[in-house]
């Protein structure tokens, strides 16, 4: 969750309760496959891994959301 803030410049957040069944949603679609490792320290880590559906589906989400935010753009222009 620390690396999406990361990654997104602190603009993006996620909580665990969203985050979580959003990942196991995917995996029961068969978009990710996931894998307990242990690290360096002995934790054990979930790691998740995009499969080639996975891949071909964020492809679509993708332009999905290309669609949508040119529809709110060009509404935003609008008003």
């Amino acid at each position: 969750m620390a690396a999406i803030a990361d990654a997104s410049g602190e603009v993006l957040r996620a909580e665990e309760g969203s985050l979580y069944p959003a990942l196991h949603r995917m995996e029961e679609a068969g978009w990710i496959r996931a894998e307990w490792i242990k690290k360096d320290s002995g934790r054990r880590v979930r790691i998740y891994e995009l499969t080639a559906a996975g891949k071909k589906q964020l492809g679509v989400e993708e332009s999905r959301w290309q669609a949508v935010s040119l529809a709110i753009n060009r509404v935003l222009r609008e008003a």
